[in-house]
């Protein structure tokens, strides 16, 4: 029989112990701060947004290294005085993002609506009427949270997000709650397959952030992407071609601060019959057209291109 020294019993249960401790702490500061923030109005926000990106981009200089190599490598035949522009942008553009983020929590529906408004949703609603559920992807572009907050104020479908949970329980409870919309559902990214093979009382729209990097260069699908060998994930098109759910991308475009507009472009309506590789190829194709029209939207912040292409 093993056993275990009472005074290793006890350093664990202490460790444990301040890890609650920690992460309840935490969250109550979180809590107090947004509670403050709610009071906020935007234009004051952006304010302390400006103050942000002077502290980000010219004190801290937060993944100035990764920034500065992402676009030159999506960019050779731009001057250097360019992509310097499109660099400040982009700071500009990601902490508006950030308090955007937060602000989410603590603004109504109705401000929610005029500030992120839907183009057209005959695309989507056409295939609800003919009873099928579909798979949204889109890219770290924009405003992407908020799209998925409002989908269960504007759809028809309902609408599953995906995302990977905090490692501190009260944090992660909270956002549970406060990403949830209308008829929205938000789950775990490991129980994807799991929402995928659950039956639901109406078509369900299950979103998906798609340009990540994969874990693994060799479970990735390759694509010329931004001008580099990109991996990509193969979770959206293997869930598309095993339940043939038509794939639609989300378009969303900025219009000015804090204003935004989505819509979407349908990609395959009949999945299973692609060839492997054919949808995330039409995807990544599609995301670079729109990053290519204001790249300053786009995270490049991201390490998206870590992984390298297996010889």
């Amino acid at each position: 029989m093993l056993c275990v020294p009472n005074g290793l019993i006890l350093q664990s249960f202490a460790i444990g112990l301040m890890k609650k401790i920690t992460d309840l702490l935490t969250y109550i500061l979180f809590r107090a701060f947004v509670f403050v923030y709610r009071f906020i109005p935007f234009r004051v926000m952006y304010i302390f947004s400006d103050g942000m990106f002077y502290l980000l981009y010219y004190i801290l200089r937060y993944r100035r290294d990764v920034v500065t190599t992402n676009l030159r490598n999506s960019f050779p035949e731009k001057p250097e005085q360019e992509l310097k522009q499109i660099e400040k942008g982009f700071y500009h553009h990601l902490c508006d993002l950030l308090l955007e983020s937060i602000k989410s929590s603590a603004v109504s529906e109705t401000a929610l609506r005029e500030r992120y408004r839907i183009v057209d949703p005959e695309p989507m609603d056409s295939l609800y009427r003919q009873g099928r559920p579909v798979i949204v992807v889109t890219g770290h572009y924009n405003n992407w949270e908020w799209g998925g907050i409002v989908g269960g104020y504007y759809l028809m479908h309902r609408p599953v997000g995906f995302y990977k949970p905090l490692s501190n329980p009260y944090m992660d409870r909270y956002i549970q709650k406060t990403r949830v919309k209308g008829r929205s559902v938000l789950a775990s990214i490991t129980r994807t397959t799991e929402f995928f093979a659950m039956p639901m009382e109406e078509p369900a729209v299950f979103y998906m952030i798609s340009d990540q990097s994969p874990s693994s260069p060799r479970l990735a699908y390759w694509v010329t992407f931004m001008n580099q060998d990109t991996a990509t994930l193969h979770g959206p098109e293997k869930y598309a071609r095993l339940y043939n759910y038509p794939v639609l991308f989300m378009d969303v475009q900025k219009l000015k601060r804090g204003k935004y507009t989505f819509g979407f472009e349908l990609l395959a309506e009949n999945p299973n019959t692609f060839r492997t590789g054919e949808i995330t190829a039409l995807f990544m194709k599609r995301l670079e057209r729109q990053i290519r029209e204001k790249p300053e939207y786009y995270l490049w912040s991201h390490r998206r291109w870590k992984l390298k292409k297996p010889l």
